[in-house]
């Protein structure tokens, strides 16, 4: 069983963060920086469970879990830059991709991400893929994040496409939950993608 476009489907939307951007990784990794200068050692499990969410809620989570005196605003500027500065390491996720390629030019298409939008920018950018989408919905263009459906139901105006024209292609939790809230049809693209040794 392969990746496959809904018949249905008048419009795609991606998420971004380990479904277009193999980025996990890079976000683990530079999450253990944070945690090098903050003191603390960072769980990879934090990412699997709030995949979708903005940087922030991470940071958040993070003082409290580890009892930190540390600002979460100040968490967020140095996780961001060691993101931002490690954004070569970035991979692809070739199945993603391949069906962004093919739809290019036959159906709208934007990105749906509990990212920053530098970040998004950046990912996108590194990837060579920023051209292919109509709309990119970042963490900064919603006032709420997944799993509520702010993100999507914004995707599909920009598109100008009923939510239940839009088909979602994501590998979060949450932001399958987003989807469903917003009435789209929904891929979990998990039991599709070899992520390597970062398998969710």
């Amino acid at each position: 069983m392969t990746l496959q476009v809904h018949p249905e489907a008048k419009a795609l939307i991606f998420d971004l963060d380990g479904t277009l951007s193999n980025s996990l990784p890079v976000h683990v990794a530079t999450w253990n920086k944070v945690g090098e200068t903050y003191g603390f050692t960072f769980d990879p499990q934090i990412v699997h469970e709030m995949t979708g969410r903005p940087t922030i809620e991470f940071a958040r989570h993070i003082v409290e879990k580890y009892n930190l005196t540390a600002n979460p605003e100040d968490i967020v500027k140095l996780k961001q830059k060691a993101f931002w500065d490690s954004a070569e390491l970035l991979e692809p996720v070739q199945e993603i991709i391949a069906i962004v390629k093919e739809y290019h030019g036959q159906l709208p298409m934007s990105v749906g991400t509990g990212a920053s939008r530098k970040s998004a920018e950046v990912q996108l950018s590194e990837l060579g893929i920023a051209d292919y989408f109509d709309a990119v919905v970042s963490a900064n263009d919603v006032a709420s994040h997944k799993p509520e459906p702010e993100t999507f139901l914004k995707c599909a105006q920009l598109m100008g496409v009923e939510p239940t024209a839009c088909q979602v292609f994501e590998d979060g939790d949450l932001g399958i939950e987003a989807a469903k809230k917003a009435g789209m049809m929904v891929t979990d693209v998990r039991p599709h993608i070899n992520y390597g040794e970062w398998d969710h």
